[in-house]
């Protein structure tokens, strides 16, 4: 694999021992960086990513955060900074998806999904970019969704977090460009990860149908665009949301 640009730079991805989280590390160490694979609960996956990621000459370590909380973001990155020096590439991936209509949308389920999926991005985002900015050096990139641009009211939580997260993207971009930090957002459709575990067959089929490219995506689909937007071959980008969605999803 050739140099994208991140070799010897050290990389934080939140949620990231499963799924997209997961592909996103394994590109990332394959690479070249140093990653911190975050997880908040699930020992074994965090484990069984970094193990993959050794066995194929990368570097990376393992590190327990739940990052919708303030201290433990901050305790996080000192951790991180400590065993493999100060963050350089940030991936806002952690997550969760809730699926129900208005009316199974309590206050508890809003709160939760926005403190997980869009106060986790504001925490750890700043609480790395101002030693980005004392380096001249950022790169940053929010996991969104295509449910963020369109309709969803069935998901009406997740899409308004992920919503959220394009916001951040843009303004926090322009904030910090003139610094040498750049963030940019991607906005995946359907992959194949563990929520779709309790989706419907027949729900599937008709969300491929739908798809352009008639197949559901791969996490891999999804990490190649984040080191693409983390690396040297995006320079001139800043925030901007990439659609990776087989087509489902186009913007002007």
């Amino acid at each position: 694999m050739s140099d994208p640009g991140v070799s010897g730079r050290v990389a934080l991805v939140t949620g990231g021992s499963r799924g997209i989280g997961r592909a996103i590390s394994e590109q990332l160490a394959a690479s070249g960086a140093r990653v911190a694979v975050n997880y908040r609960s699930d020992h074994d996956s965090a484990a069984a990513t970094v193990e993959a990621i050794e066995a194929a000459g990368g570097v990376a370590a393992a590190f327990a955060a739940d990052v919708s909380v303030d201290a433990e973001v901050e305790r996080l990155v000192r951790e991180v900074t400590g065993e493999l020096g100060p963050v350089d590439l940030l991936v806002n991936n952690a997550g969760i998806f809730d699926y129900g209509g208005h009316r199974e949308t309590t206050a508890e389920l809003w709160r939760r999904t926005i403190d997980v999926n869009l106060t986790s991005a504001f925490l750890v985002s700043w609480a790395v970019k101002d030693g980005m900015i004392e380096r001249g050096y950022g790169r940053i990139v929010n996991v969104a969704s295509i449910a963020a641009l369109r309709p969803r009211p069935n998901s009406i939580a997740y899409a308004a977090s992920k919503a959220g997260m394009i916001g951040l993207t843009r303004s926090l971009a322009e904030a910090v460009a003139a610094d040498g930090v750049r963030v940019n957002a991607i906005a995946p459709g359907l992959v194949k990860t563990d929520i779709l575990a309790d989706v419907d067959q027949s729900v599937l089929d008709e969300l491929v149908e739908a798809t352009p490219m008639k197949r559901i995506g791969r996490p891999e689909d999804i990490a190649g665009v984040v080191v693409f937007l983390l690396g040297d071959d995006s320079n001139f980008m800043t925030g901007q949301t990439l659609v990776a969605s087989g087509g489902r999803v186009t913007l002007p």
